[in-house]
């Protein structure tokens, strides 16, 4: 696919209901995409069935329609493409940009990171024991021009830093499938919260073992409560409340920087998202979490 236009996304895992910080994420990249006047997508990371209660995905998507944040094509499931996702691991497998790892995490601690069953060299067959596999980075210094926080530099080690990309339990990781998505949906846009951004330099190596090119990024600031911790279900963030759509979108508003008047918490959910538009500015968003 060859976008002829700016395509972004919201991609949350259905690991609870929506809270603020999720909602911040959410409308900067809709403000994002809709003043590049290009197209939205909402992806749902659901790879991890362990850890994700059967009603998150539909309180998601009812707090995201509640906020008038709706998509230009059908809600896509990540539990909808493994297929896909195995066609790409056994690609990567064949090209030895990929392996077999049966290591422990305890293992690979105690040596430093190195594979104390030489895993890297593909010496691990079906069926020795559990295995994970894993993407064969290539020593890097990686640089990007992040599109709020400017020019980035990270540093990726062969070996020590090689992402799993399907798990010893059979589930497929975030570092595959996301990369896998946002190929096939012809994303040329990502916004997503800062706690993702050591992540980038390894996900571009798998981009390009794909045959595509990285996206454009930009990395806002994580919302944060009075502990200083990064709003999530593990903090206890508490939910959305869907019945005050208006009041949360000029908070989330606020929260990115975009100074709304006083005045705006009054009007419709469309009319927000349409001064929000109009208004967005991603230099205003503030470089440090709130």
């Amino acid at each position: 696919m060859t976008p002829s236009r700016y395509r972004g996304r919201f991609a949350p895992s259905p690991t609870g209901p929506l809270h603020f910080g999720s909602l911040v994420a959410a409308l900067a990249s809709y403000l994002e995409a809709r003043q590049h006047q290009g197209m939205w997508f909402i992806r749902i990371e659901d790879l991890d069935p362990l850890r994700e209660p059967p009603e998150a995905t539909g309180q998601i998507l009812q707090s995201l329609e509640a906020h008038g944040l709706m998509p230009d094509e059908a809600v896509r499931f990540q539990s909808r493409r493994h297929d896909a996702y195995q066609a790409a691991i056994e690609r990567l497998l064949a090209s030895g940009n990929a392996y077999r790892c049966v290591c422990s995490r305890k293992e690979l601690k105690l040596h430093g990171g190195r594979h104390p069953n030489h895993c890297r060299e593909g010496n691990i067959t079906p069926g020795d024991r559990p295995y994970a596999i894993r993407f064969a980075l290539n020593d890097e210094t990686s640089h990007w021009q992040d599109q709020l926080l400017g020019p980035q530099v990270q540093h990726v080690t062969a070996e020590l830093d090689d992402p799993v990309i399907l798990r010893k339990e059979g589930f497929y990781a975030y570092q595959l499938a996301v990369v896998m998505d946002d190929i096939d949906q012809g994303i040329t846009d990502v916004v997503r919260g800062s706690d993702l951004l050591d992540m980038t330099a390894q996900q571009q190596q798998i981009y390009r073992a794909l045959g595509a090119e990285p996206p454009n990024w930009l990395h806002i600031p994580v919302i944060l409560n009075e502990q200083g911790q990064k709003l999530s279900k593990q903090t206890h963030a508490p939910p959305l409340d869907d019945d005050h759509p208006a009041e949360n979108l000029v908070q989330a508003l606020d929260a990115l920087g975009q100074q709304p008047p006083g005045t705006l918490g009054k009007e419709t959910v469309d009319t927000i998202l349409d001064w929000g538009v109009r208004h967005w500015r991603r230099g205003a968003i503030h470089l440090t979490s709130r």
